[in-house]
């Protein structure tokens, strides 16, 4: 299960993390970002040697959201080292997903 983040912890669990960190940034009712959600516990089980993956609710965050330019949702960031690496908009099915971030799964 994903870990929530907030503006209280984002800085610690993503931006100073030393692993690569997958964000979904969501909102309950995004009928999309349900579905993309026990997708990404998958990714976050199968690749937890590689990745963190962690939730942040957009409605409960809006600074980390407008700090990061989120407009549409489910979007999927990619952090490492602190910076934004690789982008995802969008429910996709789990191969697409693997296939975006393949370069940070290995």
């Amino acid at each position: 299960m994903a870990l929530e983040i907030n503006m209280a912890n984002f800085s610690v669990e993503v931006l100073e993390a030393k692993e690569t960190v997958l964000v979904d940034f969501w909102a309950p009712w995004c009928g999309p970002c349900r579905m993309l959600s026990p997708i990404l516990d998958d990714i976050a089980a199968e690749y937890s040697d590689k990745v963190d993956v962690v939730k942040v609710n957009v409605d409960d965050n809006p600074a980390i959201a407008a700090k990061y330019g989120i407009t549409s949702i489910p979007a999927v960031y990619v952090f490492k080292g602190g910076e934004v690496a690789a982008t995802s908009i969008g429910a996709k099915p789990k191969q697409v997903l693997e296939q975006e971030f393949a370069a940070y799964l290995k």
